[in-house]
């Protein structure tokens, strides 16, 4: 009886504990996933990080940030950059985000020593505050025409220099008028929008001139300087800012900082839409499938090879690439294939590598989304002499003989094993085989093979009887 109420005993000590340990678990939980979302909800700063170029990865995960704050109700999105610029489609998807936002967004250029160039410009003077950290700079927003070879001018000599120096901020040809002047009228409507310095923003475009954070202040270009997120918060505490609705008073007193960093998707993204990264994707595409057709049945090259290719379009279609400069990237390939198969002298392989090349270089040309041109030229020479070696060693074995089978036994010299006639035994290879001759045959002459039927060689004699 006691041992029965002592296993009971047990019993209920056991259930309690694994009671208040998944009690323990749950608020653990719950306090690690929830607590972010009901400080969110309480009164929040969510803080975006923006580190390196500006593409459609970046863009995706600004949005995302920027509808998770607008979902939660957080009071400020502050949107940490350091970049040296990226894509106007991006950029200008971004800042229609901001300006249509019902939560306002702080540009803070920071930590020490990082910039907002080029298309992070643009972004700071759409934004309903502007900040940077000292030590930081920012400009240089002049736009960068996608496609074609890269300029290369030459130095100017003296008595060019003056002329240089009043002409530099004129733009070269049509084209680049137009998307100058499209550039200045934008950034100087995102200024007017927000009262900072429309001039300056002009000759940033226009001139590429950049600014230090304390120049950009001392300019009217940005509205404060902080050392980190919580002067940050301090400083624009009771700050007035234009919104979409109207005119809002920020308080950011005692706001919860929540940090949304990049998750496994974004860095995806951002890994496989470098141009470089894209690059390479696509050779190991062909070189795999290349490979297959070469050698049917080994799969792994193939189906790596497809992913790889699949996964390069796919950055191709969202990156915007130069499809003159694909077209010719294909016919380069095409012409170091052909050179295994046609008599040129060297010309069709010369001619790939050089279609190969200037494809590359004019594939993609951005200010930070361009092609490493020392990854080009390494994988031109590797490509050339990769095709080269594997159509040349696919035809060499095309053309060597056979040496098994059928095929090769057929010509090949043979030793009468014994005097016949009409059928008899000979030795060839190492074997003894029937043979069949319309004349008579001496033991020891030699026999040339000059067909088979099944199993029986027919032969015919070469030379006399060996004494």
């Amino acid at each position: 009886m006691r041992i029965n109420q002592f296993s009971k005993r047990i019993i209920r000590f056991r259930s309690i504990s694994g009671f208040l340990l998944l009690l323990g678990l749950t608020l653990l939980i719950a306090g690690k996933y929830l607590a972010p979302a009901q400080a969110e909800s309480r009164g929040s700063a969510l803080v975006l990080t923006i580190k390196g170029a500006i593409g459609p990865a970046v863009s995706d995960y600004f949005l995302r940030g920027l509808a998770r704050a607008e979902k939660s109700n957080a009071r400020l999105v502050i949107l940490q950059m350091d970049t040296p610029g990226g894509l106007d489609s991006s950029m200008r998807n971004m800042i229609s985000h901001i300006l249509l936002s019902s939560v306002p967004v702080v540009s803070y250029v920071a930590p020490a020593g990082s910039r907002a160039a080029s298309a992070g410009t643009y972004i700071l003077y759409a934004s309903h505050v502007a900040a940077m950290a000292p030590t930081t700079n920012l400009g240089a927003a002049t736009p960068i025409q996608i496609g074609g070879l890269p300029g290369s001018p030459k130095e100017p000599d003296s008595t060019e220099k003056e002329d240089d120096q009043e002409d530099k901020a004129t733009p070269k040809d049509a084209l680049e008028r137009k998307m100058i002047n499209d550039a200045v009228a934008y950034i100087k409507s995102l200024a007017n929008r927000h009262g900072r310095n429309a001039e300056w923003a002009e000759q940033a475009v226009r001139e590429a001139v950049s600014l230090t954070a304390e120049e950009a202040l001392e300019s009217g270009v940005i509205d404060l300087t902080a050392s980190d997120l919580d002067e940050l918060l301090q400083k624009i505490d009771g700050r007035e800012v234009v919104m979409e609705s109207g005119k809002l008073f920020l308080d950011t007193r005692d706001l919860a900082v929540v940090r949304l960093d990049p998750d496994w998707r974004t860095r995806l993204l951002m890994v496989i839409t470098d141009p470089n990264i894209a690059y390479i994707l696509m050779l190991l595409g062909i070189y795999g499938l290349i490979y297959e057709l070469a050698n049917p049945g080994f799969v792994l090259p193939g189906v790596a090879g497809a992913i790889c290719l699949l996964l390069a379009m796919y950055t191709f279609h969202i990156l915007p690439i130069n499809y003159a400069g694909l077209a010719l990237m294909a016919l380069g390939i095409t012409f170091m294939v052909a050179e295994a198969f046609v008599p040129s002298i060297g010309a069709l392989g010369i001619g790939g590598v050089i279609a190969f090349v200037i494809g590359s270089i004019i594939l993609m040309d951005d200010e930070s989304m361009r092609i490493s041109l020392p990854l080009i030229s390494g994988t031109a020479l590797f490509s050339a002499g990769f095709f080269l070696w594997l159509i040349g060693r696919l035809v060499t074995l095309h053309k060597k003989k056979v040496r098994t089978g059928v095929e090769e036994i057929i010509g090949s010299m043979g030793e009468a094993m014994e005097d016949f006639t009409g059928e008899g035994r000979i030795w060839i290879h190492g074997e003894s085989w029937r043979a069949a001759a319309g004349g008579p045959v001496k033991k020891g002459q030699k026999v040339l093979v000059v067909s088979q039927n099944g199993l029986t060689l027919n032969v015919k004699t070469v030379q006399e009887n060996v004494p």
